[in-house]
C-alpha cells in the first residue's frame, strides 16, 4: 500500500489491468496485507461523512475504486517466490489463460502494457511475456530471455536464464513483470524444484514451458519504473507528480528553483 503521489502502487497496476479489459482480478496478498482488500472494498461510513462534508468530487473517487474490477483475494501463507505465489490462485483460475501483473513494476505508457501484450497473445496464441532491454551490467538483476527475433519488438523466445552474469547473457532483453500465461502452466510450476530458500520461480517454470510450447517476448513501449528500488521510487513519484493535473505545475516550479540552488552550491 505503499502510496505513489496520490494513491497506492496497486492501484495503478489494477487500473492497468481494467484498462486493458481485464474485469476480475485475483491479489495475491501475504500476512498484514489486510489494508489492500479495505482499499478496494466499499467504506460506508467514509462515503456518509464525506457526503455530509459535501465533498462530492472526493466521494465520487472513493466509489470509483470499488468499482473498478471484481476483486478476490488469496492469502500466500509463505513467501516462497513467484511461481508459488502464482500457484496459490490455480483454483480459481482454472482451465483458463490469464495475466500476471507484478505490483512494484510501474508503466507509464499511452497504450496499458498489459494492453500491448494481448493485441500479441490474440494474434499468436502462445504465453507472452513483457521484456525491456536493460543495460548490460544490470542484466544480473532480472530474468533475461534467449530471443529470435519476429518482427519489430516481438521475438520467439527459446530459453530464458534468471540473472545471469553479464558475460553469460543471451540478451539484454528483460522481463519486466508483465505476462500472459496458458494454464499448463500450473502443472510445470507444480513440478519445479524449489530452488534457493526453498522458492518455487516462476522463470524455472517459463524455462520448462518455452521448450514445450510457444511463447513470445514483446517489448513494451512506455517508461517502467520499479518501485520496489528506492531510487527507482523516487523517480517514479517524481515523474508521477510531474503529470498530475493538481500538482504538476508548482511542483516543476520547485524542482527548478531546487535544481538551481544545487548548481549555485556547486559552483562555490
Amino acid at each position: 500500500m505503499l502510496p505513489l503521489v496520490d494513491k497506492p502502487l496497486i492501484q495503478y497496476t489494477v487500473e492497468e489491468a481494467v484498462a486493458s479489459g481485464i474485469e476480475d482480478i485475483i491479489v495475491i496478498t501475504g500476512r498484514g496485507k489486510r489494508a489492500i482488500e479495505d482499499h478496494f472494498d466499499r467504506s460506508v461510513e467514509l462515503e456518509e461523512n464525506l457526503k455530509g462534508a459535501g465533498k462530492s468530487q472526493l466521494l465520487n473517487q472513493i466509489r470509483q475504486i470499488s468499482n473498478l474490477a471484481n476483486f478476490c483475494y488469496v492469502r500466500q501463507t509463505e513467501a516462497l517466490g513467484l511461481g508459488h505465489a502464482v500457484l496459490c490462485a490455480q483454483h480459481l483460475i482454472g482451465d483458463e489463460p490469464f495475466a500476471v501483473i507484478l505490483g512494484d513494476e510501474i508503466i507509464d505508457a499511452a497504450v496499458p502494457a498489459l494492453a500491448q501484450l494481448l493485441h500479441v497473445y490474440k494474434k499468436r496464441h502462445g504465453a507472452v511475456l513483457g521484456v525491456q532491454e536493460v543495460p548490460k551490467q544490470d542484466v544480473s538483476r532480472y530474468g533475461i530471455v534467449s530471443p529470435k527475433r519476429l518482427a519489430r519488438g516481438l521475438h520467439r523466445v527459446e530459453d530464458l536464464v534468471e540473472k545471469p552474469a553479464p558475460a553469460d547473457a543471451p540478451s539484454t532483453l528483460a522481463v519486466i513483470g508483465r505476462y500472459i500465461l496458458p494454464p499448463e502452466i500450473f502443472t510445470i510450476l507444480r513440478k519445479t524444484a524449489p530452488g534457493k530458500n526453498g522458492e518455487i520461480q516462476l522463470t524455472d517454470a517459463l524455462t520448462t514451458l518455452a521448450k514445450k510450447s510457444r511463447m513470445f517476448a514483446y517489448e513494451i513501449k512506455g517508461q517502467r519504473h520499479d518501485a520496489g528500488d528506492k531510487l527507482g521510487f523516487l523517480i517514479a513519484t517524481v515523474e508521477f507528480a510531474l503529470k498530475n493535473p493538481s500538482l504538476g505545475a508548482e511542483f516543476s516550479d520547485y524542482l527548478l528553483s531546487r535544481a538551481r540552488m544545487l548548481s549555485d552550491d556547486r559552483r562555490k
